[in-house]
């Protein structure tokens, strides 16, 4: 396994400022929460991160924003941060986000098709749904703090409002990350950002 080198760091930071951004949407438009959960671009920005940097630096760049996180800095939606993260019902979905980018680096590293971009788009989408919804249900009913009438079919009904803006976003992000690799990633020292 390879040293990261300084470009790497940088790539990685980039991805933690990104997701850092895209968590915070909802600031700008208060009405996009649903139930617990605020609508953000955090889905879109991580499968780029998996496509564009592969699945071990894209992970990295993943864990390197939930520890960001995690020791303060205001990094989560509503521009929130600290160690108290760990026991809201959402933090599934921050950690899906590591997943998320790993299994799609896993996937893109094997095949650089545009369809292999987009179907892996789509599945790192649905584990992102399927980790971060399942946690949020759980927190919500151990930690005794659910919406009166709450239930595994309400966490799931929660997630419809931002599907279709998921899906749409997975698919760009996967042409977008696909075009990168044909002119940029696959030249210069661009080409060893998915290699370890």
């Amino acid at each position: 396994m390879r040293k990261l080198r300084a470009l790497d760091l940088t790539m990685a930071a980039m991805f933690i400022a990104l997701m850092a951004i895209g968590a915070n949407i909802s600031t700008i438009a208060p009405f996009l929460h649903v139930g617990g959960v605020p609508i953000t671009l955090q889905t879109f920005f991580a499968i780029l991160a998996g496509a564009i940097l592969g699945s071990r630096l894209g992970a990295i760049a993943m864990i390197g924003y939930m520890l960001v996180g995690i020791v303060g800095v205001p990094v989560f939606a509503d521009f929130t941060g600290g160690l108290s993260i760990i026991i809201k019902p959402t933090f599934g979905f921050i950690l899906s986000y590591i997943l998320t980018a790993f299994i799609i680096g896993k996937m893109v590293e094997r095949n650089k098709s545009l369809s292999m971009f987009i179907i892996a788009a789509l599945i790192g989408m649905a584990v992102n749904y399927l980790f971060g919804t399942n946690w949020m249900y759980f927190a919500y009913k151990l930690l005794g703090s659910a919406p009166d009438g709450f239930s595994y079919k309400m966490a799931w009904l929660w997630m419809i409002a931002p599907l279709p803006k998921d899906i749409i976003l997975s698919v760009l992000a996967a042409i977008m990350a696909h075009r990168l690799e044909k002119t940029v990633l696959s030249k210069g020292q661009f080409k060893q950002i998915k290699h370890s």
